[in-house]
C-alpha cells in the first residue's frame, strides 16, 4: 500500500511541475490571416454522394437565354452534350436587327427561336401603341414567336418628362391585345431579387454581389418599391386574359414560392420559368418540389446563361437528382452564400417542365 501510494504522490508531482512549466511559456496560436469578406471562400467538410449526371432525361428547350452576341457552333456543342434541343434567345431586337438575328441562326435549322423587343425610343409619339403594334406584327411575320419585355420597363424607361414609364401605362395595352391576337406569349421581366430593394447593409444577404455591382440595387428613389412593380405587373395580366404572360425568373419572387402560386391560382394566363433562380430554389428544396409538382403544368425550364455544359449540368442535378449541397454557380460569382439541394422530380413532371410545357407556347410539334 505504501509502495502504491508512493507512485500516485510522485504521478501527481510530475503533472504539477508540468504544469508549472508549461505556465511559465508563451502559448503559440495558430496565425490569423486578415481576409477580406470578398476573398472568403470557404471550403465544404461535407462529404455526401454525387450523381454523374450530364444530359437532361428527356429532350428539352431553354426557353431562357440571350445569345445575340455569342458564336452558335460553341452553344450547339454544349447544347447537344446534354440534349437541349432548342435554345430561345430573348435578345432577338426588332425590325432590320431582328431579321439579320433570325438569318444568323437559321444556320442551324430549328435550334434557336428569337423573340422580339419593343422599341423604347418613341415612348413619347402620340401614336407610339401604334407604332408598336405594327412592329411587333412585323417582327411576327419576320419569324418572331414571341415578345421580351426588359426589366427597364418599370426601373428605367422614361417620358420626356423625365419620369419612370410605369409597367401598367395604358400606352401598351394595344401591344399586350395584340401578342394575344398573335397568339405568342408575353415573356415579362418585372424587378429584381428581393434584396436588390433593401439596404446594401450587414442584413443584406446578397451584400457581396451588390458589393460587386452596385448598379444592380434598386433600393429607394428613384426607383419604385419591388411590391409596387409586381402590383403593376399583376395588373397587367388581369386586364389582359386572352394573352400568356411568362413571369421570368418564376415571377421574380421564388423567396416567396407561396405567393407566386396564388398568382398562378389567380391569373389563368400565366406560366413561370427558372431562369437564373436556382440559386433561390434550390435553398428550399421541400417548398420548391410541392410547388413544381403542384404547377408542373405551368412551369418551364432555362438558365438565362449562354448555354455551357457546366450550367446545364447544375440544373440537370437540382431537377433530377436527390445530391445536396452543391454549388448552383460553378463558374461565376455566387448570388449568395449558400448551397443548394436537388429535387428528384417524378419522370411526367420532368417531361413537362423540359419539353412539353414550352413547346405548347412555341406551337412546337
Amino acid at each position: 500500500m505504501k509502495a502504491i501510494g508512493s507512485c500516485a504522490v510522485k504521478a501527481v508531482c510530475l503533472v504539477l511541475l508540468s504544469a508549472v512549466a508549461l505556465c511559465g511559456q508563451e502559448q503559440v496560436s495558430p496565425p490569423v490571416v486578415p481576409l477580406a469578406l470578398k476573398d472568403y471562400a470557404p471550403q465544404s467538410m461535407l462529404k455526401v454522394s454525387r450523381s454523374e449526371v450530364q444530359k437532361t432525361k428527356y429532350p428539352a428547350i431553354d426557353f431562357h437565354n440571350h445569345i445575340t452576341d455569342e458564336k452558335l457552333e460553341p452553344l450547339i456543342a454544349a447544347m447537344d452534350a446534354c440534349n437541349i434541343r432548342v435554345v430561345v434567345n430573348y435578345s432577338g431586337g426588332f425590325g432590320a436587327a431582328l431579321k439579320e438575328e433570325i438569318a444568323r441562326e437559321s444556320t442551324y435549322p430549328g435550334r434557336f427561336i428569337a423573340f422580339a423587343n419593343i422599341d423604347w425610343s418613341t415612348i413619347d409619339a402620340p401614336d407610339f401603341s401604334q407604332r408598336a403594334v405594327r412592329q411587333l406584327e412585323e417582327d411576327v411575320k419576320a419569324g418572331a414567336r414571341g415578345l421580351k419585355i426588359f426589366k427597364e420597363l418599370g426601373l428605367t424607361v422614361k417620358n420626356k418628362s423625365g419620369a419612370l414609364v410605369h409597367v401598367d401605362d395604358p400606352r401598351l395595352d394595344a401591344v399586350w391585345e395584340k401578342a394575344g391576337d398573335l397568339g405568342i406569349p408575353v415573356v415579362i421581366h418585372v424587378s429584381d431579387p428581393d434584396a436588390f430593394f433593401l439596404p446594401v447593409d450587414r442584413r443584406n444577404e446578397r451584400y457581396d454581389e451588390l458589393q460587386e455591382h452596385p448598379d444592380w440595387s434598386f433600393y429607394g428613389p428613384p426607383y419604385p418599391s419591388k411590391r409596387e412593380l409586381l402590383e403593376e405587373r399583376n395588373r397587367v395580366i388581369a386586364r389582359h386574359p386572352r394573352t400568356t404572360f411568362v413571369g421570368l425568373h418564376v415571377a421574380n419572387h421564388p423567396e416567396d414560392l407561396a405567393e407566386v402560386g396564388r398568382w398562378l391560382d389567380r391569373y389563368p394566363n400565366l406560366q413561370v420559368e427558372i431562369g437564373a433562380r436556382l440559386n433561390e430554389l434550390g435553398r428550399q428544396p421541400y417548398t420548391s418540389r410541392k410547388f413544381f409538382l403542384k404547377y408542373a403544368d405551368r412551369i418551364m425550364f432555362g438558365i438565362d446563361t449562354a448555354p455551357s455544359q457546366v450550367y446545364y449540368v447544375a440544373y440537370i442535378r437540382y431537377l433530377e437528382t436527390f445530391d445536396e449541397y452543391f454549388s448552383y454557380s460553378p463558374i461565376e460569382g455566387q448570388q449568395g452564400r449558400w448551397n443548394i439541394y436537388g429535387i428528384g422530380l417524378p419522370d411526367d413532371v420532368l417531361e413537362k417542365v423540359y419539353w412539353k410545357n414550352a413547346a405548347k407556347l412555341l406551337r412546337l410539334k
